[in-house]
């Protein structure tokens, strides 16, 4: 999330009650999820397994729970409960909306054509020459481009399954990101493609999505992608353009996918993969998976 107008450290720590370790007018540009995290933006750390990583990292400032050492060039927000406090800092500077409230601030280009059961939340961009079928669910901040057909009962902009276990129950992280979808898209009937943490999940231009797809908060698919029904992919993925995607395939968080990849059925995806075309369980290269099985019918 970027701020629309850039803080201060202090103003930042005073607002959430934390103790800082850097120039008090240090800039603060907005708040990021680990990896989508750029120079400027806040990350947040609770746990001193990640701690490396979130110093480490791209972001300027680090809320985190321990007093530690601080990276040349970097501050840090030291607080009891960084979570908490992302949240907090994260719908300070967003409104967040409701189905209840009035539209607002809602533009839609000429020739779009959206049904009247359609939902349209609020701050929403829709181009030219769009069409939205029946049921389909718009979350406040969507943007979506020219020429762009989305099928029935398809919901943009759901929360982020991001959570923590805290006292024995599940602590949301608040999504404050949205979905882009550039142009000429095509999504089919009952997708759900979640909104941003604090950034956005994107849809590439020319991409075409099947039925029941499910897209994690933050991922982003390039341009001319092929994706079918039931695939689901986790959060903070990229999948570079022209990648086919066939069903069922299921996808881990944080993964890249190299552009033009196939990957085949039921393909279970752990790893970044590079250009290839893969199978299995766990994907392996098709030819390597071909191989091993002519190998296994020979030990018969």
């Amino acid at each position: 999330m970027t701020f629309k107008n850039p803080q201060t450290l202090q103003t930042i720590a005073e607002l959430i009650g934390a103790k800082m370790i850097g120039d008090a007018n240090f800039q603060v540009l907005g708040t990021n999820e680990i990896h989508m995290v750029k120079p400027g933006e806040i990350v947040f750390v609770n746990h001193p397994k990640y701690y490396e990583k979130a110093l480490n990292s791209p972001a300027t400032i680090i809320l985190i729970d321990k007093e530690v050492d601080c990276p040349d060039g970097k501050a840090l927000l030291v607080s009891d409960d960084p979570f908490r406090d992302f949240n907090k800092i994260n719908t300070h500077f967003t409104r967040i909306y409701n189905f209840t409230e009035e539209l607002h601030d809602v533009e839609i280009g000429d020739g779009t054509k959206i049904h009247p059961s359609a939902v349209i939340g609020n701050d929403v961009r829709i181009g030219e020459n769009c069409h939205i079928f029946p049921n389909v669910v718009i979350g406040d901040r969507t943007v979506i481009g020219d020429n762009v057909i989305i099928q029935s009962n398809t919901v943009l902009g759901g929360d982020a399954f991001y959570y923590r276990k805290l006292n024995g129950n599940f602590d949301r992280l608040i999504s404050v990101g949205n979905v882009v979808i550039e142009n000429n898209v095509e999504i089919g009937n009952g997708c759900t493609i979640d909104r941003g943490v604090t950034d956005a999940t994107v849809i590439g231009e020319g991409s075409v999505l099947d039925n029941q797809i499910q897209i994690g908060h933050d991922t982003v698919i390039g341009k001319k992608c092929l994706i079918a029904s039931q695939t689901g992919i986790a959060g903070c993925c990229v999948i570079e353009d022209e990648v086919t995607i066939w069903g069922q395939v299921g996808m881990a968080s944080g993964i890249r996918i190299e552009s033009g990849t196939v990957l085949l059925a039921k393909c279970g995806v752990n790893r970044d993969l590079k250009k290839g075309t893969y199978f299995g369980p766990i994907a392996e290269e098709f030819r390597d998976y071909l191989r091993k099985e002519v190998k296994l019918k020979n030990l018969k």
